[in-house]
């Protein structure tokens, strides 16, 4: 006869307590209308701006939506990544923390609830992306195996981004401080080979643009989705945003243990 051992209550509880946390930001970022739309539309925005304003007087080889709508999806979790760093310093100065950590729960697990929200959001604004960038005449010749490359490398690539934000929004003094901090996230993209060919930029933006961790995501993520070699710039892609993820997860981890 067979027993089953049942999971340690512990386990059980830490589980339901990080599904709760999980629910409530998702149903925050779902009262959060104005700030989703904008953080949904404006990559969009953004899309057809590049396109069809700037596209023409930009040379990249071959047609200019192909070439900017991977820059345009990273930039997307970009926003996505300001949005969270916005909700964790709110959390953290509003003092929702405090009652979290006077309760019998795991109080990180409103950090994973955070991520997870900010996961689903960029999720929805990378779909609607793709949505228009179809209807304008991105032309992605990838295979489904490349495809799942490609989704796969976006997921890293946000993962890896929210716990950034994570971790400034935990340091920062206000909401509004953690929106000015999240300015450089949003301004790495464009001193890359977004938008442009780092070869077409002057000698130290050239520079800046080659050492940019990403040149190397938006290499790798142009050539699954176009069909094309992309080298061996998958290795420093997802070397990047490994390493980033498991620093900045280590540092909001520790950041948040620390304020009190």
């Amino acid at each position: 006869m067979t027993t089953l051992t049942a999971a340690p209550p512990a386990l059980g509880w830490t589980a339901h307590d990080t599904t709760a946390l999980i629910d409530r930001c998702l149903r925050r970022s779902l009262r959060q209308l104005d700030t989703v739309l904008m953080a949904v539309i404006l990559p969009v925005v953004l899309l057809l701006l590049f396109v069809y304003v700037f596209g023409g007087a930009i040379q990249t080889g071959g047609d200019y939506v192909n070439w900017v709508v991977p820059g345009i999806v990273l930039l997307t979790a970009g926003y996505g990544s300001a949005t969270t760093a916005v909700d964790v310093a709110s959390d953290m100065t509003g003092g929702i923390i405090d009652r979290f950590r006077s309760l019998p729960i795991r109080p990180t697990g409103v950090l994973t609830g955070h991520v997870v929200a900010s996961m689903a959001r960029n999720a929805v604004s990378t779909v609607l992306v793709f949505a228009v960038a179809i209807l304008i005449g991105f032309d992605a010749a990838a295979s489904p195996v490349q495809w799942l490359g490609a989704i796969g490398l976006i997921a890293l690539f946000v993962l890896a981004l929210t716990w950034v934000a994570v971790a400034i929004g935990i340091v920062a003094s206000g909401p509004e401080a953690a929106s000015g901090f999240t300015f450089a996230i949003l301004f790495l993209p464009y001193v890359s080979s977004a938008f442009v060919p780092p070869e077409s930029m002057p000698s130290v933006l050239e520079t800046l643009a080659t050492y940019n961790p990403i040149t190397p995501v938006t290499d790798t993520l142009r050539g699954l989705l176009l069909g094309v070699p992309a080298g061996d710039s998958w290795v420093a892609a997802v070397t990047w945003c490994l390493g980033i993820f498991v620093v900045a997860r280590l540092v909001a981890a520790g950041l948040f243990r620390r304020t009190r």
